[in-house]
């Protein structure tokens, strides 16, 4: 297969033949791989020679067809389609390191993959945009797929993220090998209050040479 023949629910940003660096970037469960947030960290991490595909689940691609807001596929659906993404992208770009990045639930399907020791063999690592500590129902945090991801983690977390914010953080078992980055006064989505003295521009760049500096 070549780049030309790779389905439409996958984007490519700053395309090369054989990239040392590729990065296979899923959206969160609420936006597609379109969304401003989507597109400005896969922007960030091309403009630095880094090969960034961006996809969609099944249940968005659907949505662009018909239009009709639909929940997230179950599980297995959303691992079923990682899995492909990852096979199409080391047949068409053969890269030199594969790194898994997910927005939110995207981040969490991510850790999810390469807790099969099989696949996170091949895997340079996993970088979690947000990770969903907390289900929007329910006080269970979700910890186990971090504990059974087998590749080097990075979580990049806004400091108020709403789903596991830094004090929570705190109090939780997360494993010592995940590495957190924090983001000044973050959201979910690493926005900062006006107030803060931050910009959403600083802390997307921040959140970009966080990635930078783990795949080294």
């Amino acid at each position: 297969m070549t780049l030309t023949m790779l389905p439409d629910w996958l984007k490519v940003d700053g395309a090369q033949e054989k990239p040392q660096t590729l990065v296979l970037f899923a959206h969160g469960a609420g936006a597609d791989m379109d969304s401003d947030f989507m597109a400005a960290m896969a922007k960030l991490l091309a403009d630095k020679c880094v090969t960034v595909v961006r996809f969609n689940f099944p249940y968005m691609q659907q949505r662009l067809v018909d239009g009709k807001r639909r929940p997230p596929n179950r599980a297995p659906a959303l691992l079923e389609c990682f899995n492909e993404a990852i096979s199409l992208v080391n047949d068409v770009f053969a890269p030199g390191k594969l790194y898994l990045m997910g927005k939110s639930m995207g981040g969490r399907m991510a850790a999810i993959v390469a807790g099969d020791e099989t696949i996170s063999a091949k895997l340079a690592g996993v970088v979690c945009l947000g990770y969903p500590f907390l289900p929007p129902k329910g006080k269970e945090v979700r910890l186990e797929p971090l504990q059974q991801c087998t590749a080097p983690l990075l979580i990049i977390q806004g400091e108020r993220d709403s789903f596991g914010n830094r004090a929570q953080l705190a109090q939780w078992d997360v494993p010592e090998r995940v590495a957190v980055q924090w983001i000044p006064d973050g959201d979910h989505s690493l926005k900062p209050r006006k107030s803060s003295g931050h910009t959403e521009a600083a802390n997307l760049a921040a959140a970009a040479e966080a990635c930078f500096g783990f795949m080294k």
